[in-house]
């Protein structure tokens, strides 16, 4: 019926942004100073006369909410109660700049909708069966039991929902097939699903391990941070965003974290941009080759998020030399394939390959419609 969403909480300049699904967009700029104003402004836009999509709160039948560490307390979604929301709380250590804003959220609505009942969707869910050692870490133990330090992975709504899609464009059931799903924002991760279960993904216990991403540098040797902290007089906070804020396409560039930038300067002959481009693409391609290994074959490649969805640049570098895999490209259904659904690969390729725009928010939908106990016939 609408989407939206509120940025720059707490600041003068915060945006709401609002669109009918028949009409215009709707921008309000302001000071936002909290989440339960951004709720009430979300709420009152909701119910506008000129913009509103619903005419009383009443219609507002369950809220869901995407939560972005569930540990390894949270196997699925569930209904939200106090006791959710103290094991949420748990969670903080494993996300401090995720799970607080998910809870103020939470919070929230429970002020200005305060007997709609709601659910938590937790992006770590998806990675709830994978094999122990796909998680566990060669660190001593002791730590995971202590601190419960392990692969948790991400973006688990996106690699879910591209998955299931792909399945579903191909006429096959995602049992028996073997899937390597590429995530690529500002964000990057990597699944492997076989038969329906993710079986190991690129991000581990924190979104920095794996890809080369925007401005996170993915996999390193972990000494490295240890000589420069020691190098630099680095604080650990200063070491965090090192790794976190100035680092991936942004640190090997030197001109931006923005895809978009990169094939640019590349293209003009930005040595530097160039590299961070192969970087990018390697990377990815040893990823893939690792999970086919991983699951003994692979029949099913999807590119998504912002990145995997609207270049057909990147999906070709990250194709190259994957002929032996039986991954072969359909140059121009690739070309093609931006901001849409498409299969990609040629007639003759063994591997099928997709670019498929994810809709996390979908997967929360229904995820809550299911819990609140409705009818799941309804969503057609």
């Amino acid at each position: 019926m609408a989407s939206g969403d509120v940025t720059r909480i707490g600041m003068s300049a915060a945006v709401l942004s609002h669109k009918p699904f028949d009409r215009p967009e709707v921008k309000i700029s302001g000071e936002i100073l909290d989440h339960i104003m951004a709720i009430e402004y979300v709420v009152s836009m909701l119910l506008s006369p000129n913009h509103g999509v619903i005419k009383d709160k009443s219609e507002i039948e369950a809220v869901g909410h995407r939560v972005v560490h569930g540990g390894e307390t949270f196997t699925d979604s569930a209904l939200i109660d106090e006791p959710i929301m103290g094991k949420i709380r748990e969670c903080i250590d494993l996300a401090p700049l995720h799970n607080p804003h998910n809870l103020r959220g939470i919070n929230a609505c429970k002020k200005i909708l305060p007997n709609v009942p709601q659910v938590a969707v937790f992006d770590t869910a998806l990675y709830s069966k994978m094999p122990k050692y796909a998680y566990i870490y060669a660190l001593p133990y002791i730590l995971y039991k202590k601190y419960q330090i392990r692969r948790y992975g991400f973006h688990g709504m996106s690699h879910f929902y591209v998955a299931r899609r792909a399945a579903q464009l191909l006429n096959r059931t995602r049992e028996g097939m073997k899937i390597v799903t590429v995530h690529l924002g500002n964000g990057c991760s990597m699944s492997a699903q076989k038969d329906g279960i993710a079986i190991d993904t690129s991000m581990g216990f924190t979104p920095l391990e794996g890809l080369m991403m925007g401005t996170r540098c993915g996999d390193i040797d972990p000494a490295i941070i240890l000589n420069v902290m020691g190098r630099e007089e680095l604080s650990l906070h200063e070491a965090n965003t090192l790794l976190n804020k100035h680092s991936g396409l942004q640190g090997v560039s030197g001109i931006s974290s923005d895809m978009r930038d990169i094939l640019s300067s590349a293209d003009s002959g930005n040595e530097l941009s160039k590299l961070a481009l192969d970087i990018y693409c390697y990377r990815i391609r040893k990823y893939i080759g690792a999970y086919s290994a991983a699951m003994g074959g692979l029949d099913c490649l999807v590119f998504t998020a912002g990145v995997g969805e609207n270049s057909p640049k990147v999906r070709e570098l990250c194709c190259q030399n994957l002929q032996y895999l039986g991954v072969e490209l359909n140059p121009g259904q690739n070309d093609e394939a931006v901001k849409k659904e498409a299969i990609i690969s040629s007639d003759n390729s063994r591997v099928a390959v997709l670019a498929i725009p994810t809709n996390e928010e979908l997967i929360i939908a229904e995820d809550t419609f299911k819990i609140v106990g409705k009818d799941k016939k309804a969503f057609g």
